[in-house]
């Protein structure tokens, strides 16, 4: 259901994440800024028989600063940065829900977008009990197991009352989940909402599922950071990420009666479907194309407005060159003047929090002024020739700007993200 434009408007009022590259939006954005890649040998498990032994790996984090002792072996790393995202979120939104009345904490509503949740905590307790160790599984491996145990793991111990839901369309799931969360508000059901994307998909399995698909690099083990190359003409795959990207979203009017620090405005949508492949995109690149045309004007904003896109970018030979055909599709002569720029060369693909990680490096660009770089771009392919923002951030003036998410199943979602104006 389209909103209509009387509705409520939606402001950012609270960041926090966990990734490959910082813990919270400070260190993220530093991050971004400087062009610092998170990507690096695996860690996690022992990747020497695998092809690709590279990942975008949290490092430097330390759960038990969020997670009780007695739950550790129960809790998934998804569910880790989950918790330790939106800790950082409410407390830079001024907001402590511990410590609110009932009815407010029925006003907050929680919808987290991932695609594949606790991966890496499933595929430990099936070693367990496959390598006749059940003693050691956990007694939750069941709902652990359900993604849509994710958000529950968040209401529990904040008290929130308001919808628990999760959102998993693969790669668009944070994009997708974060409209829900703006749809709610909007429609005046509730007045707050935690939203974004948490994913941990370091598992060996999934790993080696990738592998087998031939789509992640294999040609970097030897120098990881430079392994995520957008665009670039020997690019040959992407690299896994993973982490936690949160923002509070909240109704306008709401903020400003509590004086709350607003980042940006959340100001349109747009979603399609190519119907075309399991895993591969559709050549034309029509429907994601129509996906960013929609959510502009779902905005109200011309192409002529917008001042930054950031890219999908996965680093794969068909992603990187039919996005490029997309942003042309729907920017026509004015995709070679908007410059543009794929965050995943610095955190690689953290799956289903892709958009939120995209957006929160957006917002970041939007407050500080700078466009986030590409980097690793030495040479671009003769089939991606936009300005990708290449290697090194720029000063910029952003005020309206376009985030675009691809998925497998042929998924296309846009978000269309203004500086706050009152």
């Amino acid at each position: 259901m389209k909103t209509p434009k009387t509705l409520r408007r939606v402001v950012v009022t609270g960041i926090g994440c966990v990734s490959p590259i910082g813990l919270g939006k400070e260190q993220y954005w530093q991050s971004i800024r400087t062009g610092r890649s998170g990507v690096a040998r695996i860690t996690r498990f022992d990747p020497d028989d695998l092809p690709v032994q590279i990942a975008a790996e949290v490092k430097d984090f330390n759960p038990d600063e969020y997670i009780p002792p007695k739950d550790r072996q129960h809790v998934s790393h998804a569910v880790a940065y989950a918790i330790a995202s939106a800790e950082l979120a409410f407390a830079d939104a001024g907001l402590n829900p511990r410590e609110m009345s009932l009815d407010e904490k029925r006003d907050i509503g929680i919808v987290l977008g991932s695609g594949g949740a606790s991966l890496g905590f499933i595929e430990k307790q099936y070693r367990y009990y496959f390598g006749n160790e059940a003693k050691r599984a956990s007694i939750y491996t069941v709902p652990t197991a359900t993604p849509g145990s994710l958000p529950s793991e968040l209401s529990m111990p904040f008290g929130i009352k308001g919808f628990s839901h999760l959102i998993s369309t693969g790669c668009t799931s944070s994009t997708d989940a974060i409209n829900y969360a703006v749809q709610n508000i909007a429609l005046g059901r509730v007045n707050t909402v935690l939203s974004g994307g948490v994913d941990a998909p370091l598992a060996h399995s999934f790993m080696l599922g990738f592998c087998m698909l031939k789509v992640m690099t294999p040609s970097w083990n030897h120098e990881p950071e430079r392994g995520s190359r957008p665009f670039s003409k020997d690019r040959d795959g992407f690299v896994i990420g993973e982490g936690g990207y949160l923002f509070v979203f909240e109704e306008l009017e709401h903020a400003q009666k509590r004086g709350a620090q607003i980042y940006a405005e959340i100001v349109g949508y747009g979603s399609t479907c190519d119907a075309h492949h399991r895993v591969q995109l559709d050549e034309s690149g029509v429907e994601p194309a129509r996906a960013m045309t929609l959510a502009m004007a779902d905005a109200g904003v011309a192409p002529e407005e917008v001042d930054y896109i950031n890219l999908h970018g996965t680093s794969t030979k068909l992603n990187d060159r039919i996005e490029t055909r997309a942003v042309k599709n729907a920017f026509g002569d004015l995709a070679y003047k908007i410059p543009m720029s794929a965050t995943k060369s610095m955190i690689g693909h953290p799956q289903g929090a892709s958009g939120a990680a995209g957006l929160m490096a957006t917002i970041g660009g939007i407050n500080h002024g700078f466009l986030p770089p590409t980097i690793n771009l030495d040479e671009a392919d003769p089939e991606c020739d936009l300005d990708y923002v290449p290697n090194a951030s720029r000063a910029a003036d952003i005020r309206t700007a376009v985030c675009n998410c691809i998925g497998f199943g042929s998924k296309n979602s846009a978000l269309v993200v203004k500086r706050f104006e009152a």
